[in-house]
């Protein structure tokens, strides 16, 4: 699933059934002793944001609301929002709102969409990428394992319908893992991709107990290490989450393993429970600790690293595609 902790839904583990009737679960886990444990304390003045503002946000705020479009930047209540939609840029999930899969972090419903997409939806959502004048769009998902290929059609189609509908909007995929298979990885590039993402999470250490057990460490870096070998010319992209509890050196290790993944760009942020039936934040990271790591990774090789306290996978996406495109 994106990997953004800041999704949030206010009935964490009670039953529903969507509007196709699936049964499905908010939250996706169960509490357990670890998940009860109280977090470090209050957050510190530099998660705090103001409310968002300015003339383009409000323009494309009033052409989201008006036409009823969803975007994971307005649901999920994301910090940078005003920032991101001022710049000409916002997130749209893909293949509904029930994910096969259960991490511990992540606020999203699991549950068995048994097979079901809708058809019209790389229509749609190629109208509404027009329709707001986007610049850069990121196109992320639930996890589908109950379809054959994890939605990966699905995606190209999304792509190709952006490419007919606005050729002048950038795509970036943020995808699932496809359960690690190269021909899925590879239907999501050849559509045509500026930046191709796949999220490691979190340290070695700490992946199984963050993570869905069908999400791995080896996997993403396996699928984002043939992304690139497949497709050279796109950008490659991973994030973590920081505060759930792994030390200075995982995270120069971590680094290193990215890097050698032959990874471009890496962002990194805080941690933000979800609820309290999700992981706790273990510390909060200071914006000077998220300074050195991002001095850490650019000293590494990364094309571009974007490191702080608010930093989501998708934010400042298109920034690096301007340096890209003046060979920076």
């Amino acid at each position: 699933m994106m990997d953004d902790s800041s999704r949030r839904s206010p009935h964490s583990g009670e039953k529903f059934t969507t509007p196709d009737g699936v049964r499905a679960v908010f939250g996706g886990i169960k509490p357990n002793a670890e998940s009860r444990k109280p977090d470090v304390g209050r957050k510190p003045p530099w998660l705090r944001v103001r409310l968002p503002a300015g003339a383009q946000y409000e323009a494309v705020h009033d052409i989201v609301k008006s036409h009823k479009l969803h975007t994971v930047c307005a649901e999920s209540r994301c910090p940078n929002i005003a920032e991101c939609w001022g710049r000409g840029t916002a997130t749209m999930m893909l293949m509904g709102e029930v994910c096969t899969r259960a991490c511990k972090f992540c606020a999203v419903s699991t549950g068995n969409p048994h097979g079901w997409l809708d058809p019209l939806e790389p229509a749609h959502v190629a109208d509404a990428v027009a329709l707001m004048r986007l610049k850069y769009i990121v196109l992320t998902s639930v996890d589908r394992d109950d379809l054959a290929d994890g939605g990966a059609a699905h995606y190209a189609a999304c792509i190709r319908a952006i490419h007919a509908r606005a050729p002048q909007t950038a795509v970036e995929a943020l995808t699932p893992d496809f359960a690690g298979r190269h021909e899925n990885v590879a239907t999501v590039l050849d559509a045509g991709l500026v930046t191709y993402a796949q999220n490691l999470e979190t340290v070695e250490r700490l992946t199984r107990r963050v993570r869905d057990p069908r999400a791995g460490y080896a996997q993403t870096l396996d699928v984002l290490a043939f992304a690139k070998h497949h497709a050279p010319q796109t950008l490659t992209k991973t994030s973590l989450m920081l505060g759930l509890g792994e030390t200075d050196a995982e995270i120069e290790r971590t680094l290193d393993d990215i890097r050698a993944a032959g990874v471009d760009i890496v962002t990194m942020g805080q941690y933000l429970r979800p609820t309290e039936h999700h992981l706790p934040v273990e510390r909060f990271v200071s914006p000077d600790e998220f300074r050195r790591y991002r001095d850490q990774a650019l000293a590494k090789g990364f094309f571009e690293a974007v490191a702080g306290p608010l930093v989501r996978s998708s934010y400042r996406a298109e920034r690096v595609l301007e340096r890209n495109n003046a060979g920076l």
